[in-house]
């Protein structure tokens, strides 16, 4: 056994929508999760934004987040994110801080600047006008930083003279802010501003070390964050065996596959299904590609996986996406396999 520091633990999740579940199940299943996350001494929930997809529930990660902060009592939640270009920057400020009011001390706001869906559901989303420029993504974030602070934000007219404007009227904490992204851009615009930053490394794959090192070579430090803060994403898979884990991995391998195919996406695959269906040629070498950044295995062999990962890239706290999916037999207001693949990483963690 290494006698590292054990990372601690969080959660991403974007509420994943089985085949026959309803929206109201899906959701259940994740508030479900979150509950037993907060007991389990899990970190942080994070809840993330995609829209217009079949087998993915986590449109509206506030409305989420609220759900889950009023059900648990420790673990902070939050978003993994919310895609700033989608939404007004005020907007998203009185959302979070007004989550933040509810829950002192207990709100993660996550911010990226992909879309998070196609361009048709991009241009529904961003109807609104200006704010959805992404070249302004920067002043937006600052925006932001200002909106939700006690001291709140002040505009300059061109004519003369001041407005200001506050996220809550009398605010007294804020929510933490992260940036968010999968390029060197949002490594090198967390770093000029002294915020906290997270690699999509889940789905990424390539640039870890490259954003990592930039990130904190070029870290500028705040009043807040005095050093660089950073964490590590996984997609994970923990099952009593190691065969009850590659049949709980199959579904979320092969919906990738089709999106990276550019086959028709669906609600997601049960084991049984998925194992009936197989794997054809054009998927083997995809699945097998993104296998190997996976973490699938016992309880035991993903948490050495998981510390491993953390010691070669220096922090602390890893992220987990739970993305075993279900078996036929498994409640539909349910996750039991994600309950597991939690429940053995803090077991044999702890």
């Amino acid at each position: 056994m290494s006698s590292s520091p054990r990372p601690a633990l969080s959660v991403l999740d974007l509420v994943p929508v089985r085949t026959g579940q309803t929206s109201a199940q899906a959701v259940a299943a994740s508030l479900a999760l979150a509950v037993r996350a907060d007991a389990l001494g899990y970190r942080r929930y994070w809840f993330a934004e995609h829209h217009n997809m079949a087998s993915v529930g986590s449109t509206t990660p506030p409305v989420l987040i609220a759900a889950a902060a009023a059900r648990t009592s420790r673990i902070r939640v939050g978003s993994g994110g919310v895609m700033l270009p989608n939404h007004a920057p005020l907007v998203v400020a009185e959302q979070f801080a007004a989550l933040e009011a509810l829950t002192p001390g207990r709100i993660d706001l996550g911010i990226g600047r992909a879309p998070g869906s196609d361009p048709v559901i991009t241009q529904l989303l961003r109807m609104s006008g200006t704010s959805s420029d992404v070249d302004r993504f920067p002043q937006h974030v600052q925006d932001i930083l200002a909106l939700v602070s006690p001291e709140g934000a002040s505009l300059q007219f061109t004519s003369g003279g001041t407005y200001d404007v506050h996220a809550t009227p009398a605010a007294t904490t804020t929510p933490e802010v992260w940036l968010l992204g999968s390029s060197d851009y949002s490594a090198q615009l967390a770093a000029s501003l002294g915020l906290p930053y997270v690699f999509a490394n889940h789905f990424a794959g390539d640039g870890l070390e490259r954003a990592l090192g930039l990130y904190r070579g070029q870290y500028r430090p705040s009043q807040a964050h005095p050093q660089p803060v950073t964490f590590l994403t996984a997609n994970v898979v923990a099952a009593d065996t190691a065969e009850e884990a590659d049949a709980r991995a199959l579904p979320q391998l092969r919906a990738m596959a089709r999106l990276r195919l550019n086959r028709p996406m669906a609600a997601m695959e049960t084991v049984e299904d998925a194992e009936a269906a197989g794997v054809d040629e054009a998927m083997t070498p995809i699945i097998a590609a993104m296998a190997q950044h996976w973490i699938i295995g016992t309880g035991d062999q993903a948490a050495s996986e998981l510390r491993a990962l953390a010691d070669t890239h220096g922090v602390e706290e890893i992220m987990v996406s739970p993305v075993a999916a279900a078996r036929t037999s498994d409640p539909l207001d349910g996750a039991d396999g994600r309950a597991r693949t939690l429940e053995l990483l803090a077991g044999a963690l702890g």
